[in-house]
């Protein structure tokens, strides 16, 4: 893993990618922050040396690098999912690329349904916490201390100091931003009744497919992160319908400009 890392870091180096202040992974139908970034650099996954190549619907794969509100920024625009067949360590590989490439401060964002009966359906919700339900761990194995230590400390998984500044910026803006805990499950099924009601019951607000190996790797390695979701569905008690990834992805698309609006400032002044 260590030299695959060093030989994929060493390739976007020589591409011109150079300390990036802000690492973004961009999920479900929030593609669109891209369009405020001024490009310097655009590369498909499949010319990046050692990387996956995204196979869902509505994530183009593509890496891209240049300038948000000020700062070097280098996002992903389209993730990779253990669902898709990746191992664990293939999905959380471009965060440790992006860490040793510079980055120590990780923003992601995703799509979730929602199971907080005071959540609606198109809510951005700040991720405050998480629960891992995933069947693997992206630290699983033997551990490589020139990445982090064997035991991680996650008291703090997505930073407090960014979500304040966040639900300031929110509020400057009059945007109503919700809070909650995101609980990972695998996929790539939608949850059926009762799955939703065990999310609720174990304490999360959503539910998704996402992010929460990529942030134990970011915490693996020092790094600070702040989370966003948007609500596309809901799967409370009374609440659960019948729902599609089209479905998803147009409700995230309807909320992305609000996304978008929220991370530039958020970036610009952080």
């Amino acid at each position: 893993m260590w030299d695959k890392v060093q030989e994929t870091v060493a390739f976007l180096q020589s591409k011109g990618i150079t300390k990036p202040d802000y690492g973004i992974i961009l999920g479900t139908g929030l593609g669109s922050l891209v369009d405020n970034i001024t490009v310097d650099l655009k590369l498909p996954y499949e010319e990046i040396v050692n990387f996956p190549v995204s196979t869902v619907e509505g994530h183009s794969g593509e890496l891209i690098f240049g300038e948000l509100g000020g700062k070097k920024v280098l996002a992903m625009k389209g993730r990779f999912h253990y669902y898709e067949g990746w191992d664990i360590q293939q999905v959380t590989f471009p965060v440790r690329v992006m860490k040793y490439l510079g980055v120590d401060n990780l923003i992601v964002s995703n799509a979730s349904g929602g199971v907080n009966p005071l959540f609606k359906v198109g809510d951005v919700m700040i991720i405050t916490d998480h629960i891992n339900f995933m069947p693997d761990h992206p630290l699983r194995g033997q551990n490589d201390k020139r990445f982090g230590p064997r035991f991680v400390d996650m008291h703090e998984p997505y930073s407090m100091k960014m979500i304040a500044k966040m639900e300031e910026i929110a509020k400057q803006n009059n945007i109503k931003v919700q809070k909650g805990i995101y609980l990972a499950l695998q996929g790539p099924t939608f949850e059926t009744p009762a799955e939703y009601m065990m999310v609720k019951a174990v304490g999360a607000d959503c539910v998704g497919m996402s992010t929460v190996p990529e942030v134990i790797v970011a915490k693996h390695m020092g790094m600070t992160c702040f989370g966003v979701s948007v609500i596309t569905d809901m799967g409370g008690e009374g609440h659960v319908v019948a729902v599609s990834h089209e479905e998803v992805q147009e409700v995230a698309r309807k909320a992305e400009k609000v996304v978008a609006k929220l991370v530039k400032q958020f970036v610009e002044e952080y």
